[in-house]
């Protein structure tokens, strides 16, 4: 018998964890998908024993071409549809763009770009098929902002495009009962920083910019669920989304340099 399931990629840890959290405390049977599956069997466990939901685990390295056929062939086989999609996953590379190889890139846009846009094609049909599907694409307050240093270069430019790749959804598809959201967070406190070797950069972010990943993933999934084109966490967060894309580039990077010194250094 064929149910619903909501997929999360890069549910291990951050905000994706949390949001998988969040749709399992409203009842969603959850599939989680990321590289380690010590930690993916711990969650599912965890989650079927903290809320009463199936869930469930595939794990899949996304910076591999083959990964979204994988997810996909491992919903199918399980009978899982899935209508509710979660593009999560994500890294920054904390380098200079010439300091890069080209494969350390084409994977990065594998993971961060590439990849949502196969697993998206994957699973609108079926959302089709069932005039109903909610689509959630977990970008970056970095889609607004100027390109900074440090930072890997593609970081920023793949963001604003997954944004206008979730306009182009809604577009297409809301008349047929399928809505994508676009969550563009500011600073949040999950291991991402520390994972990219960025987290002496966040630790000069002052408190007043942080926020906590388990309010980010509440109101991801609220404006979700209502269907928002996008979602910007915090008044400050929605400021700053506004004067980036109203005020001219220098004086935005003026700005952000002295509450976030170093990425335009």
């Amino acid at each position: 018998m064929t149910k619903n399931y909501a997929l999360i990629t890069g549910s291990t840890a951050g905000i994706g964890l949390d949001i998988a959290r969040e749709l399992a405390s409203r009842g969603h049977n959850i599939l989680l998908t990321a590289r380690r599956e010590d930690r993916l069997k711990d969650i599912a466990e965890r989650l079927t024993l903290d809320f009463g939901v199936h869930a469930d685990y595939v794990v899949a390295d996304l910076s591999e071409p083959s990964a979204p056929g994988t997810i996909f062939s491992f919903c199918d086989s399980h009978q899982y549809a899935v209508n509710i999609l979660v593009n999560n996953a994500g890294y920054s590379i904390n380098k200079k763009f010439h300091e890069t190889g080209e494969e350390e890139e084409e994977k990065f846009l594998r993971v961060l770009g590439t990849s949502v846009v196969a697993l998206t094609k994957r699973f609108i049909p079926g959302m089709l098929k069932q005039k109903s599907g909610k689509i959630m694409l977990v970008s970056s307050l970095a889609a607004f902002a100027p390109p900074a240093t440090g930072w890997g270069a593609l970081y920023g430019p793949v963001k604003t495009f997954v944004n206008r790749f979730g306009d182009a959804l809604n577009l297409n598809y809301r008349s047929h009962g399928i809505t994508s959201t676009n969550v563009c967070p500011g600073f949040t406190v999950t291991e991402f920083h520390s994972a990219s070797g960025m987290q002496d950069a966040m630790d000069e972010v002052p408190s007043f910019m942080k926020k906590d990943s388990k309010t980010v993933a509440k109101g991801a999934v609220d404006a979700m669920m209502k269907g928002k084109s996008a979602w910007v966490p915090g008044l400050l967060n929605k400021t700053i989304a506004f004067l980036c894309n109203n005020l001219p580039t220098s004086l935005v990077i003026k700005m952000s340099s002295s509450l976030a010194g170093g990425r335009y250094e």
